[in-house]
């Protein structure tokens, strides 16, 4: 953690010689608090890696896909897309969208 260096100046400020303490910052304190916070500030705003979904719901698989529920279930029957069934929800691997459309190109261009 950042320290900075206290400068401290005693003043007699009563004819009782009461005691104030005052705290300086030097500029060279000033100097160091900027570089680290400049530092700090770099590290949280810097982009982060893009953000990318591994699993998709089916109505975002049919937009991909632009195919019909119907057909994205006979997909499923016939094991050309591997899903999992969590609560009452179908999600597919992005992974496996990708590698479907990458496989045996058809002239019509029929899935």
């Amino acid at each position: 953690m950042v320290r900075y260096t206290a400068i401290q100046l005693y003043l007699f400020v009563s004819p009782e010689y009461d005691i104030m303490n005052i705290d300086f910052i030097t500029p060279e304190d000033l100097k160091l608090f900027k570089s680290e916070l400049i530092a700090e500030l770099k590290e949280v705003l810097q982009p982060q890696q893009p953000f990318a979904k591994t699993w998709l719901k089916s109505a975002e698989v049919r937009k991909i896909l632009s195919i019909s529920p119907g057909t994205l279930q006979n997909l499923r029957i016939n094991g050309t897309l591997n899903y999992r069934k969590v609560g009452g929800t179908m999600y597919y691997k992005s992974d496996d969208i990708n590698r479907m459309l990458g496989e045996n190109p058809t002239e019509g261009g029929a899935v």
